[in-house]
């Protein structure tokens, strides 16, 4: 597995309220980006594994809806989403 039980938790008490709030937007969002990372780098390596490409292409746009959603509900917390992922440049 690409991620850990223990980089996950961190990944949600950094993003999210604390490590046990998986369903928050931005720890969602936080963990499709290392998702999204981790297949890219993947790709790379293996051009020619279509089914991860479509995985990837969907998970893009998981991400996507979530950051709309969260766009249009709190514009900071949008902003600082993006600012601390790196999302936008």
């Amino acid at each position: 597995m690409y991620l850990t039980t223990e980089e996950k938790k961190e990944l949600f008490a950094k993003h999210g309220k604390n490590e046990k709030d998986t369903g928050s937007t931005e720890g969602q969002i936080a963990l499709m980006t290392k998702r999204i990372q981790h297949m890219s780098d993947h790709l790379k390596k293996n051009p020619k594994d279509f089914n991860s490409e479509r995985t990837l292409v969907k998970t893009v746009g998981k991400r996507r809806n979530l950051l709309n959603y969260l766009m249009k509900k709190d514009i900071m917390r949008y902003r600082a989403i993006v600012k601390e992922l790196g999302l936008r440049k």
